[in-house]
């Protein structure tokens, strides 16, 4: 018969599984590890600190989505893959940033070298359920990184890919466009002459 050092182990085991190894402090609290516990088992190794109220199992195999999660956890949950990292992420054109992109809510006021904080409340339309990460659609990165700085070229690049994998039509790029501003509208409107017609 299981006990609650059992259930305990089963319980972040089963936590840790859905988020690639991760997990925090307030998880393994829930899960029946008290603060004096989780110590313990960094101190003897058991579980990687990897910041502030966030541990790993050092056993898990790494994942390509890593980085996503561990940055979801460190923003408790409030925050969406986005920008030029939701890009990246979807393998649209070749992004490569060098931080990390989230929209968290506008009240959001932690921050950290290497995240890019973009502001807004995005509607559940626009958001993907990922393992451990949500992460904006193929749509609404599009449009986000339309509204940015990123070259004419690797947005032509980007959603040509999306089309290409029938993640978007180009109808869709052009009605969301419109409500992006007239920057973003005239940027989507550019990069689509570029790419050859739907057959």
């Amino acid at each position: 018969m299981a006990g609650p050092r059992q259930d305990a182990r089963r319980s972040l085991l089963a936590l840790a599984g859905a988020q690639s190894g991760y997990f925090t402090a307030a998880q393994a609290l829930r899960s029946g590890y008290a603060y004096p516990t989780q110590k313990f088992h960094v101190d003897h190794g058991n579980w990687a600190r990897v910041d502030r109220g966030i541990f790993r199992l050092p056993e898990w195999p790494a994942s390509p989505a890593d980085s996503l999660i561990r940055w979801s956890l460190w923003a408790r949950g409030r925050a969406v893959v986005s920008h030029d990292t939701a890009l990246a992420a979807h393998e649209l054109g070749d992004a490569n940033p060098a931080a990390v992109h989230l929209t968290v809510p506008p009240n959001f006021r932690s921050k950290s070298p290497g995240v890019r904080l973009h502001r807004g409340e995005l509607p559940a339309e626009d958001i993907l359920e990922r393992g451990g990460y949500r992460i904006t659609t193929p749509l609404r990165t599009l449009l986000d990184v339309a509204t940015g700085n990123l070259d004419t070229d690797q947005l032509a690049t980007a959603i040509a890919d999306a089309l290409e994998a029938g993640l978007v039509t180009r109808w869709q790029l052009l009605a969301r466009a419109d409500t992006c501003g007239d920057h973003a509208a005239l940027r989507i409107e550019r990069a689509l002459a570029t790419v050859r017609a739907d057959p």
